[in-house]
């Protein structure tokens, strides 16, 4: 009996504790190795990501394109004003066909924004931000070839066009991004957006330069250089999957889902994708779709709507957008050129390196 019982005594916590271990691996999920995230890291999986997020860049680099030429864009709307009607422009006229210059962007990317569902659910995240491309060529040309057409209505239109990308891009991009990614990355993976975003408006910063493209003679460049960015992404797409939770839950082509993941994830075992996708459609065919009145009416969903709207107000209200639109013509008192400098770059400097960080974390 006692050697029995010792058995008893010395192998019963030791399995119970065995036991809990393997419960807690199959419950909790055992922590994620750095070797295992690397194994995750396959080169579709970069590719698939990297072009996807060309279209953030592009919404950050429209952002803040329209900043550094301002005075030679103004330059160039009194010139065509007086073309037309020989008289120069008023200061009233010249703010205003400024202003709407400006603001058009955004008002463009609101229709941009609620369209973006019409898209992704009909024609796919991929194919959507293919077909989106259309509009970015469209917009490069009205807003590249609006000093040789003498037409600032052109300039305006294209603004408006590249608004309805910006707003259609900042929808499909991390959709796209979060469908792709593995869990276990998908919220390093997911800040690629901002980090795009940032990148974008650094770019338009340099470029704008007077000794680049922030000059009379090349800012039509430097409004058209949206071209390119589209062009690269049309040619990277192609090589990247359709997004396969579209695949599994919106077309029901579970073979096709399951090797798009076998080539996201670089391995043939992929069932703990597949079984959450299946299980988060069964969550979407239980759960009852609510209207937007009726997210603020649910105790259940009114502190996160709340909470969200709050995150984006500070945002939006702390004044950053005046500083990306406008920080070349912000009045300030008159400082040495190195502080005018800092006080037009520091701002996009500050953008990055701390997107950096967020995306490093």
């Amino acid at each position: 009996m006692t050697k029995g019982g010792s058995q008893d005594t010395q192998e019963g916590p030791c399995a119970v504790r065995q036991v809990r271990e393997e419960d807690e691996g199959v419950i909790l999920g055992s922590p994620v190795k750095p070797e295992a995230v690397e194994e995750q890291v396959t080169f579709q999986l970069m590719l698939t990501v990297g072009a996807a997020v060309i279209g953030s860049l592009q919404f950050g680099y429209n952002t803040g394109v329209i900043n550094a030429p301002q005075k030679v864009i103004e330059m160039f709307l009194n010139k065509t004003w007086v073309d037309r009607y020989n008289e120069p422009i008023t200061k009233t006229s010249l703010t205003t066909l400024w202003s709407i210059s400006v603001a058009i962007f955004s008002v463009g990317g609101i229709f941009g924004s609620f369209s973006v569902g019409l898209f992704v659910n009909r024609f796919g995240r991929r194919n959507s931000m293919l077909m989106a491309n259309v509009l970015a060529f469209v917009s490069a040309a009205l807003m590249g070839f609006s000093k040789m057409g003498d037409s600032w209505e052109m300039l305006i239109i294209g603004r408006f066009v590249v608004g309805l990308y910006s707003g259609l891009s900042t929808g499909f991009v991390p959709m796209y991004v979060g469908e792709v990614a593995p869990t276990a990355l998908r919220g390093a993976l997911g800040t690629l957006h901002q980090l795009g975003i940032v990148i974008g408006i650094l770019m338009a910063q340099v470029f704008g330069m007077e000794a680049l493209m922030g000059n009379e003679s090349h800012w039509p460049f430097l409004l058209g250089f949206t071209f390119i960015p589209a062009l690269v992404q049309c040619a990277l797409l192609p090589f990247c999957p359709e997004s396969p939770r579209f695949l599994l839950i919106n077309r029901n082509e579970e073979n096709k889902a399951k090797t798009v993941l076998k080539k996201l994830r670089g391995t043939t075992d992929v069932s703990a994708d597949m079984q959450e996708m299946k299980e988060e459609a069964r969550q979407m065919m239980r759960e009852k779709k609510v209207t937007i009145l009726e997210l603020f009416r649910s105790p259940l969903y009114r502190q996160p709507i709340f909470i969200a709207i709050m995150l984006q107000l500070s945002q939006q209200l702390s004044g950053i957008n005046a500083v990306s639109h406008l920080s070349y013509t912000l009045p300030t008192p008159n400082t040495h050129s190195i502080y005018s400098g800092l006080r037009k770059y520091s701002p996009r400097l500050a953008f990055f390196l701390f997107c950096c960080l967020t995306t490093w974390n």
